[in-house]
């Protein structure tokens, strides 16, 4: 039988995400990869946040070396047709040319999924250098009270090896064997509905469109193709998603769906076609016993915003260094739980954000004469750019408090500033239960780099001097809760950080601050390290 401390089972972005973050705790684990080591080609925009994570573990560089031009538009453009008549655009630059984010050392990033998971897994490593293992299917699963016995059908292995495990993490997806057979329930919170996807290579469109050339395409062309066409690599790969409810949208033969929405001819070469279903959902616990569920096996949002990566990504970060201070000994009894208590209402919010998006689109009334050369085309198309900027299209490529803003306000480990006004504008700031601020410390590096590998005590103003912080060290020690004591007293960064004592917890969001020292540093220790059973 193997041993190891954590089985992941998936190795999709969420499940790969979750093997960079237990390599940087030095946990062990084996990655189960059912798939043949390669990403479906799919458009993918790696947000801040996530990008945020991915440079703690090493890897945000390559992301941004992946291959997406750095002179390619990143503009969002609504359009009759591609080529046609375009109604509203949204100005985004290039890779090269746009200005610096004030909030992020690591502003969005374009790697499509098909570049994303190959340079993840060799980051890791296959079997038997590595602990990826591919051609590894999960076959069953027996927890009890010490950990996890696992059964894997096995490319290296063969049929039945097992594996025993502390702990099991789902990170496959909408399978939901593991999410059914904890007895968790997950019910559709949307009306399902049916895309179709057709993956197809231009070589020639971005050259026949010139300066009306865009990432992202938003189709005004009939109920049914009034979604965005993509640019996958930027390179001349593309997916169109066009809604597959209507029997005339599913068997349409793709190369005729093509042609009908590029305005400009140009030669087309079809690489794929697919349907898929969307059925929006969030699971009711995203943990049971010793079995946790990741990225879309705990959530499945729709595309529009981009949403569902980023939030997979951010849930290993999360439970990552709870299930490290579980294995290391210091985790109090309600630490795992609190994973639940923190993610799920973040990707609550996620979903209703992504789900009013994808209303928006479909709501509006796309009139029959809008790609027409008349006067009532030209009347249709001035009437459908004044809605897009009252109906705030743009909205759904700027959502600063999902991708930045998003906090843990009722977290049973953190600890709340009475002081605090009522939340506002949904910027980064320093309130606990917040990721932590970022402000430059010196040239390339940020305060984001100080966090990860234990909690920190960030004292940002000259009063640290009146601070002791042998009570602090005293009070994690006793309960052997990993504390450094940093001193940061640049203007930025107090002006950040908001106030002179900020306690920063391993995933880098904020777990208490104050003017002064808790009162009681026993219980605060306590507290943010799930001390109390939930």
């Amino acid at each position: 039988m193997l041993e190891t401390e954590v089985v992941i089972v998936g190795a999709g972005v969420a499940g790969l995400a979750m093997a960079l973050e237990l390599r940087s705790r030095k946990i062990d684990f084996v990655l189960l990869d059912q798939g043949d080591e390669r990403g479906a080609p799919d458009p993918g925009v790696v947000g801040p946040r996530a990008m945020e994570l991915l440079r703690r573990w090493g890897v945000a560089g390559a992301i941004r070396g992946a291959g997406w031009p750095g002179d390619h538009p990143l503009d969002c453009a609504w359009v009759t047709r591609v080529g046609g008549h375009e109604l509203y655009r949204l100005t985004r630059y290039t890779m090269d040319t746009r200005p610096p984010f004030r909030h992020t050392p690591e502003p969005p990033a374009i790697c499509p999924r098909h570049w994303l998971e190959p340079l993840l897994r060799d980051e890791l490593g296959s079997h038997p250098d590595g602990p990826v293992r591919p051609r590894s299917r999960l076959e069953g699963f027996e927890p009890d009270g010490d950990g996890v016995t696992v059964t894997v059908s096995d490319a290296a292995a063969g049929p039945g090896l097992r594996v025993r495990a502390r702990y099991l993490v789902d990170c496959d997806g909408t399978d939901a064997r593991v999410r059914e057979n904890c007895g968790i329930a997950a019910p559709t919170r949307y009306k399902a509905q049916r895309f179709r996807d057709i993956l197809f290579r231009a070589p020639r469109l971005r050259e026949r469109l010139g300066e009306r050339h865009a990432a992202l395409f938003y189709l005004m062309a009939s109920p049914a193709a009034r979604y965005p066409l993509v640019a996958v690599d930027g390179a001349g790969l593309y997916r169109l998603s066009i809604h597959a409810a209507e029997r005339v949208a599913r068997q349409t033969d793709a190369a005729t769906v093509i042609g009908e929405l590029l305005a400009e001819p140009t030669p087309v070469r079809i690489v794929a076609d697919s349907e898929w279903w969307l059925a929006p959902r969030v699971a009711e616990r995203f943990g049971h016993e010793r079995v946790f569920l990741v990225g879309d096996a705990a959530h499945a949002l729709a595309p529009a915003g981009g949403f569902g990566q980023d939030l997979g990504i951010c849930d290993a970060a999360n439970l990552g260094w709870k299930l490290a201070a579980a294995l290391h000994g210091w985790a109090g009894p309600g630490l795992l739980a609190s994973y639940t208590a923190e993610r799920r209402p973040t990707a609550l919010v996620a979903l209703t954000e992504a789900q009013r998006n994808l209303h928006r689109a479909q709501a509006r009334t796309i009139p029959e004469e809008l790609n027409d050369d008349t006067p009532d085309g030209e009347r249709a198309r001035r009437a459908m750019r004044a809605g897009l900027v009252v109906d705030g299209a743009a909205h759904e490529f700027d959502a600063p408090r999902i991708h930045l803003g998003f906090r843990y306000p009722d977290s049973p480990v953190v600890v709340a500033d009475p002081s605090a006004p009522p939340d506002g504008a949904p910027r980064p700031n320093s309130r606990p239960g917040s990721r932590a601020p970022h402000a430059w410390v010196r040239p390339g590096m940020s305060t984001l780099d100080l966090f990860g590998d234990s909690f920190v005590l960030l004292r940002t103003t000259s009063t640290h001097a009146a601070t002791d912080p042998e009570p602090w060290t005293r009070a994690f020690t006793a309960r052997r809760v990993p504390l450094r004591v940093l001193d940061h007293t640049e203007p930025e960064v107090a002006a950040a950080y908001e106030r002179p004592l900020v306690l920063v917890r391993p995933d880098g969001h904020v777990a208490w601050r104050g003017n002064r020292p808790a009162e009681d540093l026993g219980r605060l220790a306590d507290t943010v390290r799930g001390g109390r059973a939930q």
